[in-house]
């Protein structure tokens, strides 16, 4: 029986569970202001007169004010110089002002009225009157849309060229916030493997997960989960309708929560009961993938580069090329911070060149076609002397939780 798997219960495993985020503080105000200043210093560069930043992460990350985006406009205009301003339904004014980190003043549109008017004489009373403005690149395309329309003196540009320089290099307090949210989830790993049986459906088990990420120190529980069983686990984000688990099955299981605002994803996959020659070959070549791409992320690598050498790893034991089957049918792994998937990523077409604070993902899945699937899935961070794993990867399909190595 595979060493951590099994022979527990829901309640013991809830019960051995405790909150493990006291220690660990939010974003705070010098690290916002720091964080505008570093995108007003980019458009001075670039020649941007301001940026939008609409409702979402990238609010959440340069403000501090958490709101989800709907389909009426809210967000914040940052200057080049100067000072942040909100634009906000009325009737959501005192509602914005209370969920603020960085104070600003709030224009109000009423509902009968366009916003996008409101934000054109938002602009022409910081003095811009015409230039470049750059729009969030999640601002919706109505919104995009209806500025370009209200605002046609000037010119409109993603902000991806000022939001990805910022937001994909993490500071020492956001890897602090990203080590404990993966902690947490690696503990609601082990615990969940505990709990399996045969005939535990995957409904049972999301809903452990969901309510062991709560324990742990997640207020919203689960952010998302996936779990698969057997020939299921080829599927590499799930079926319609899963099995149950039976003896022998490959697990797979991908999960994650969120912590002052950033997120953990993390995947294990193992057997429910004894592996087969079958099953561990092709786990030890997964484990040899991922090791090979945690080897090329090197300071100055090309992204792209992380991603093509786990693949040569696949090919030299026939799997692939590329994203043939039975092989690796997605990229390597993706950037991570606040938003699960952020730049930039571990495909084979990005250019962009490994650097101090980028965090990413690491997860070359195999996929067999009518037989299993294996993901192992560990996040690294690059440091000046070279990746750094945040979670250590699986110790071996005999003990996938290191608990005898």
């Amino acid at each position: 029986m595979t060493i951590g798997v099994g022979g527990s219960t829901t309640d013991i495993e809830l019960k051995q569970l405790s909150d493990m985020t006291a220690d660990i503080p939010p974003i705070g105000q010098t690290e916002y202001t720091a964080r505008i200043k570093h995108a007003q210093q980019l458009m001075q560069d670039q020649g941007i007169a301001a940026m939008y930043v609409h409702a979402g992460t990238s609010l959440s990350y340069f403000t501090g004010t958490d709101w989800h985006p709907s389909e009426r406009m809210v967000g914040a205009i940052i200057p080049a110089r100067g000072t942040v301003e909100y634009i906000s339904p009325v009737f959501e004014v005192g509602t914005l002002e209370q969920y603020m980190g960085v104070t600003g003043k709030v224009h109000g549109w009423q509902e009968h009225e366009r916003p996008y008017d409101l934000f054109r004489k938002m602009l022409n009373a910081q003095g811009l009157t015409s230039g470049k403005i750059a729009l969030d690149e999640s601002c919706p395309f109505f919104i995009s849309n209806g500025i370009a329309l209200a605002a046609p003196l000037f010119e409109f540009v993603n902000a991806d060229q000022i939001t990805v320089p910022c937001r994909q290099i993490k500071s020492s307090h956001e890897i602090a916030i990203m080590q404990r949210v993966k902690d947490m989830t690696l503990e609601v790993h082990k615990a969940a493997a505990r709990i399996l049986r045969p005939g535990i459906t995957v409904a049972e088990v999301e809903k452990f997960i969901h309510a062991a990420h709560i324990k742990v120190g997640a207020p919203a529980g689960s952010y998302f989960v996936i779990v698969l069983f057997g020939e299921d686990t080829a599927y590499p984000h799930g079926v319609k309708t899963p099995k149950t688990l039976e003896e022998n099955d490959m697990v797979l299981i991908d999960t994650g929560c969120q912590f002052h605002g950033y997120i953990s994803d993390i995947t294990r996959t193992y057997v429910y009961g004894e592996p087969s020659s079958r099953q561990r070959h092709i786990w030890d070549i997964e484990k040899e993938a991922q090791a090979a791409a945690f080897n090329q992320a090197q300071v100055g690598s090309r992204c792209g580069d992380v991603d093509l050498a786990a693949r040569a790893c696949l090919e030299k034991y026939q799997l692939g090329p590329d994203y043939k089957l039975p092989g690796l049918p997605h990229r390597t792994g993706h950037g991570i911070g606040m938003d699960i998937h952020e730049w930039p990523y571990l495909n084979s077409g990005d250019n962009s060149s490994l650097a101090p604070g980028m965090c990413f993902s690491n997860e070359p899945m195999i996929c067999i076609p009518g037989e299993f699937g294996i993901r192992l899935e560990d996040h690294f961070y690059m440091t000046e002397d070279g990746p750094k794993w945040f979670t250590e990867p699986s110790h071996s399909i005999d003990d996938p939780f290191g608990y005898e190595k």
